[in-house]
């Protein structure tokens, strides 16, 4: 990925900090994933007591994966829609990409 025009900004999910090169426009939908995901894990942290965070993450996960798949395979009527909901899932792939990538210490 070219560099011009992205900016550094860092998320932090689950009580962990994860720098980020982003474009400016995608800032806003990142804020919003971050926060649904942190969500998410206040929520199964909460149903799931005995499970540490790791497990929280990897089930929030999961339920993206589903998601995915299923709006993959499910025709949209609406040219616009389906544009946005390919943008937005394509920031959410960029932004586990991202997440995913060894950390460089």
């Amino acid at each position: 990925m070219d560099d011009k025009g992205l900016i550094s900004t860092t998320v932090m999910i689950s009580g962990r900090s994860y720098p980020l090169r982003i474009t400016p426009s995608d800032e806003p939908t990142i804020k919003q994933i971050v926060k649904e995901v942190n969500d998410k894990v206040s929520t199964f942290s909460a149903s799931y007591t005995k499970k540490d965070k790791q497990d929280c993450l990897a089930m929030i996960l999961l339920t993206y994966a589903v998601d995915l798949h299923k709006s993959k395979k499910e025709p949209v009527s609406d040219i616009s829609g389906e544009a946005d909901l390919s943008n937005s899932i394509h920031q959410l792939e960029s932004l586990l990409d991202t997440l995913l990538q060894p950390s460089e210490a």
